[in-house]
């Protein structure tokens, strides 16, 4: 019997697994991608105000991917867009990066900087 520790472990792989999935940047839905280092306090200070801000927007509306320095896929991420970690990167619907925000950010500051992304660039 698996207790309820053990499912919400592995909920949050599953969520870590499909956040990490670059592959679903350009296809169709505006997106947030955090370079993130998982052993950085600040990436994690920014990482729990991003979601935060997410909370408001539905799946469909705004994606969030993390490029983590600490895969290969995430390093090589950040080496194409030219960003180090506490990164935010903002794309339109097609893939196009948009905006660049470095740094720490407010919950509410990010609400309002996606909400003027996702109304400038959802779908494309």
């Amino acid at each position: 019997m698996i207790g309820g520790g053990g499912w919400y472990l592995a909920e949050e792989v599953l969520a870590t697994s499909w956040e990490h999935d670059l592959s679903r940047l350009g296809n169709g839905i505006a997106t947030v991608v955090q370079i993130h280092d998982p052993q950085c306090p600040k990436c994690r200070a920014l990482q729990r105000e991003t979601k935060d801000a997410l909370e408001s927007f539905g799946p469909d509306e705004l994606q969030y991917l993390v490029a983590s320095v600490r895969r290969t896929e995430g390093r090589a991420f950040a080496g194409a867009h030219r960003v180090n970690h506490v990164t935010l990167l903002l794309f339109d619907g097609q893939g196009n990066r948009r905006e660049t925000l470095t740094g720490r950010y407010s919950a509410e500051a990010l609400e309002r900087i996606f909400r003027r992304h996702v109304k400038k660039h959802a779908g494309g």
